[in-house]
């Protein structure tokens, strides 16, 4: 079937700051004055998203149509990887706290923006990182950074959901301590056995300019990026974070960062099957050898044509930064 306008929206009701049912009616109001076709999938439990978004996705493509996550980067992680390889095109409209993923396309925050976005562009290939096969469109972590994002949802849950209440969680986080991992990461043509806190891939070139790395131009140019870091105590660690706060951590000795295609971790520990890992946000447990990888095949995203407003102004600090 010739593809049609059709949107098939998957939207997670617990996401979001504000009124949790404004997204429906002004989707709706939205796509009829656009004279648009929509169906709308509510998903009231984590549960029920993968199921959810297999029907939307399922429906679209008999129709033609465009399927849509609303939510943050983890409802639009369930959803993306319902939706790759199917050939459907993909939209966003950001509700969570970070919208990482909507930032560095130039999609707006905001719901009326976004909606616009949604009803007047076109679609642009864009890259997926991809660990053991699982989706992941911001980053894939293991180590420390899983350990941060469970506080840091028991923090929310306890004090509500903020960017002040994630620095608070992640500072403690840090002041609690860590053990290091050994590990074996394989490269084409290159293996290394490092020890180290944390292992942490990204795939936002957004996120990599705000904290200072430079291989945000490598996932421009179709490749992910690397970091670990040192092994280092906890005031060290607050340390890194303050710098990439300042958009400096780039410069630090304790971090070392790379670009690949393909990488393979596997753990030094003697019968280690699995680690625990993040994947935007989610944590869970995953069978060794970790396989890191860019997808063969991009999302079709609808977004704003050229680089994202967000980008140029990092770009342009991180720029007057290196000429001072």
């Amino acid at each position: 079937m010739p593809p049609s306008d059709a949107l098939f929206i998957v939207f997670n009701r617990a996401s979001g700051h504000g009124n949790r049912d404004e997204l429906a009616p002004a989707a709706e109001a939205a796509c009829e004055a656009a004279g648009r076709p929509c169906r709308l999938f509510p998903v009231e439990h984590p549960a029920e998203l993968a199921t959810i978004a297999a029907d939307a996705v399922r429906q679209a493509r008999e129709a033609g149509g465009i399927v849509v996550a609303a939510g943050g980067d983890g409802t639009i992680n369930g959803v993306a990887q319902a939706v790759l390889g199917s050939g459907c095109r993909f939209g966003v409209l950001p509700r969570g706290t970070f919208n990482y993923f909507a930032r560095t396309h130039g999609i707006p925050a905001d719901l009326d923006g976004a909606l616009r976005v949604l009803l007047t562009e076109q679609a642009v290939p864009v890259q997926v990182g991809l660990l053991n096969g699982r989706v992941f469109l911001v980053n894939a972590s293991l180590g420390l950074y899983p350990q941060l994002l469970e506080d840091r949802e028991a923090w929310k849950s306890q004090f509500g959901r903020s960017r002040l209440v994630a620095l608070g969680a992640g500072i403690a986080t840090l002041l609690r301590g860590h053990r290091s991992l050994r590990l074996t990461v394989e490269l084409p043509g290159e293996s290394r056995e490092v020890r180290t806190p944390t292992l942490f891939v990204g795939n936002n070139a957004l996120q990599m300019e705000q904290v200072g790395l430079p291989e945000a131009r490598a996932i421009d140019a179709g490749r992910l990026a690397g970091v670990v870091l040192k092994p280092v105590g906890r005031w060290d660690l607050l340390r890194l974070l303050a710098r990439g706060a300042f958009g400096q951590l780039g410069d630090a000795d304790q971090v070392q960062n790379f670009a690949f295609h393909r990488l393979t971790v596997k753990a030094r520990t003697f019968g280690a099957r699995r680690l625990k890992v993040a994947t935007d946000g989610e944590v869970l447990w995953m069978p060794l050898p970790l396989r890191f990888e860019v997808a063969p095949h991009p999302l079709l995203l609808i977004r704003p044509p050229g680089l994202a407003q967000e980008r140029r102004e990092a770009q342009a600090a991180a720029a007057s930064e290196a000429a001072a």
